[in-house]
């Protein structure tokens, strides 16, 4: 029979497990998730001579109407003064979640931007075991309570004057300089059409596009093996809120699609055939209203500085600011 000091020690052992536990679920729920950060890379892929271009990448910002912390946060983004705004979706948390975003996204009114939709622009979230992540990307739940997408997208490009990349493509100006942009709808619901782009790509080139970019919610292998097949110099993409939860030197434990997870977060390569293309994935500013929880993954946004290089689509510097609290 187990002794008495043996019974003290298993005590005190399950004691520390559970403080331990009990500060973690502290940290994540009370504090993380409002550490909002700005991770900074710099991409060397603009024609030589070019002046630099800063991309405010933004991602599922999950708002609820009572989110002013969030949304305070992301409107003082308009100080890193960027050139182009590419939201990679999932904007819609709540059924009034768009009185946030007008809070949120006020002072980017007149700033280039490019959008495309998440499946939480069209659905509201629902309540989910969130063991069920563990086992593979999370299935379509048909009984969630439909969005008004079309006051979003109305808000997006009538009042801020983004354009709509949902399985289509465009051709804007930047800063002087001539993009082409092409994306697709949520490929987590496999609303991505990848077979209009090639044609939709054809009616906006020219020869004088100084360089094209991808945009998708879920990045998922073959979304982001056609985007790289089509052209793409750099690819935008969301979704995976970096794993939410990640274990400190190890890094992400699920990414919610088939993405290896070391890319669910931050500045990589994706190589297919013989091209490679630099992708940024965004960790995303919120989360789910019933998953209010980060953990070794803080909310962010992502300042990509596009620069000149003698070697287009070749990744130049990686690096992350200090939290904006």
């Amino acid at each position: 029979m187990p002794s008495a000091r043996d019974a003290k020690t298993a005590l005190t052992v399950l004691g520390a497990v559970g403080a331990v536990g009990v500060g973690a679920a502290v940290w994540g729920i009370g504090i993380e998730r409002y550490l909002f950060t700005v991770r900074e890379h710099e991409l060397a892929i603009l024609p030589p001579g070019s002046a630099p271009i800063r991309v405010l990448h933004l991602s599922d910002a999950h708002m609820a109407p009572w989110q002013h912390r969030k949304q305070r946060w992301i409107a003082s983004l308009v100080d890193l003064r960027p050139d182009l705004i590419v939201n990679t979706g999932d904007n819609l948390g709540h059924a009034q979640g768009l009185r946030g975003l007008r809070s949120a996204f006020a002072p980017f009114r007149g700033i280039p931007g490019v959008f495309v939709h998440g499946s939480n622009d069209h659905a509201a979230p629902s309540p989910r075991n969130p063991f069920r992540y563990f086992t593979g990307p999370s299935k379509i739940t048909t009984a969630a309570e439909p969005l008004d997408t079309g006051a979003l997208d109305g808000y997006l490009t009538d009042d801020l004057g983004w354009i709509d990349l949902n399985n289509t493509a465009a051709r804007l100006e930047v800063g002087g300089v001539t993009i082409d942009a092409f994306g697709v709808s949520d490929a987590h619901r496999r609303w991505d059409r990848l077979d209009l782009i090639p044609d939709a790509l054809e009616e906006v080139r020219d020869d004088d596009a100084a360089f094209t970019i991808g945009v998708t919610h879920a990045p998922y292998r073959r979304v982001l093996d056609a985007f790289t097949d089509f052209g793409a110099d750099a690819i935008f993409a969301g979704h995976t809120h970096g794993g939410q939860v990640r274990v400190p030197g190890y890094g992400a434990l699920v990414a919610n699609c088939d993405i290896p997870l070391r890319q669910a977060r931050g500045l990589s390569t994706w190589s297919h055939r013989s091209r490679s293309v630099p992708l940024n994935v965004s960790a995303g500013i919120g989360h789910s209203i019933y998953a209010p929880v980060r953990f070794a993954c803080r909310p962010e946004a992502s300042l990509v500085t596009l620069v000149a290089s003698d070697t287009p689509g070749t990744p130049a510097r990686f690096g992350a600011r200090p939290p904006i609290l």
